[in-house]
């Protein structure tokens, strides 16, 4: 009995000296503190230090606000609207291996293949959300092959999900009805696409694709503004190489042409086609009306015509 007492009296001494140890300088039992920047633990008094080698274990990232923080955050997947379940769902990997690297056995290669099966399964549990499911998928698909950023292809997802809500599909495709909210999601962020760019990377024809279009934004009331011609300037001189000097020759040439009312009626995209042709014109720029037919998808017919109206409207002696 006495030789217990004496053994936890003696380990409430050792837990008690080392206590004394992490909080208070062995040399003068000053108060000790610890840098993080450093992984130092020194005395506050003298400057002893204490330990050298903490093990730090916060994350390697430095959030200045609590909204960085969140984003930054690696706890859990963040929640988009671009997954039919918002991305809340256990995905399991495709590798067969195990957290060494080590390649499963055959019989546990099948037993994971069951548990994908069922999860994907349990993923899609009715009939909307195999369709918000496919649609989703067709969205990300076409907005990649056009270059889309992220917070279109989101747009585009709440569009969907709200046409879904309201039984707007009955009658209508899943892929016309995706590519109509990816192409009015396009316009509302102010980086539009012109109906032949999205009908080129979509599965339905661009007749089906207006009339949806239409049919989407009349039952949904969305605020969709015309298309401004100077949103389409920065892709093309993008992709024909152009100056910074074209491009604002360009922008000026679109505002003259605005104050001259010759954008009424006239197809967006024909018109900073035009701009983009006539202020590499202007600049001493090689490029060809064949190319900038080419990169936006439209005649050379339309382009020497608004070509031609958009000198007139600038004053601007050149020929074609």
């Amino acid at each position: 009995m006495s030789d217990t007492i004496t053994k936890t009296y003696s380990g409430q001494r050792e837990a008690t000296a080392q206590k004394t140890e992490t909080t208070a300088c062995p040399e003068c039992a000053g108060n000790l503190i610890y840098d993080e920047e450093h992984g130092e633990t020194t005395c506050a008094e003298c400057g002893l230090v204490v330990e050298d080698a903490n093990i730090d274990r916060g994350p390697e990232w430095r959030a200045f606000d609590s909204k960085e923080k969140d984003e930054k955050s690696r706890v859990g997947a963040p929640t988009t609207k671009m997954m039919h379940d918002d991305g809340l769902s256990t995905n399991i990997g495709w590798q067969d291996k195990d957290a060494y690297g080590r390649q499963l056995s055959s019989r546990q290669r099948q037993k994971m293949q069951r548990l994908r099966t069922w999860n994907e399964r349990f993923r899609t549990r009715d009939s909307k959300e195999r369709n918000l499911k496919q649609a989703l998928g067709e969205i990300d698909r076409m907005a990649s092959s056009l270059g889309l950023p992220n917070n279109v292809r989101e747009t585009a997802s709440v569009i969907y999900r709200r046409a879904l809500g309201e039984d707007l599909l009955p009658g209508r495709s899943i892929e016309g009805v995706a590519t109509a909210a990816l192409y009015a999601s396009a316009r509302q962020a102010g980086t539009p696409r012109s109906l032949d760019e999205m009908a080129i990377v979509s599965r339905v024809d661009k007749m089906e694709l207006t009339r949806t279009y239409r049919y989407i934004v009349r039952e949904l009331k969305l605020e969709i503004k015309p298309a401004d011609p100077e949103n389409y300037v920065p892709r093309f001189a993008s992709e024909l190489g152009l100056s910074d000097d074209a491009e604002r020759r360009a922008r000026q040439l679109l505002e003259n042409a605005r104050q001259a009312g010759i954008h009424s009626g006239k197809s967006p995209v024909g018109l900073a086609a035009a701009a983009v042709y006539a202020a590499a014109l202007l600049t001493n720029e090689k490029v060809t009306q064949n190319q900038v037919s080419d990169v936006a998808n439209i005649s050379e017919v339309t382009i020497r015509n608004r070509y031609k109206e958009l000198l007139d409207a600038s004053d601007l002696g050149l020929t074609s």
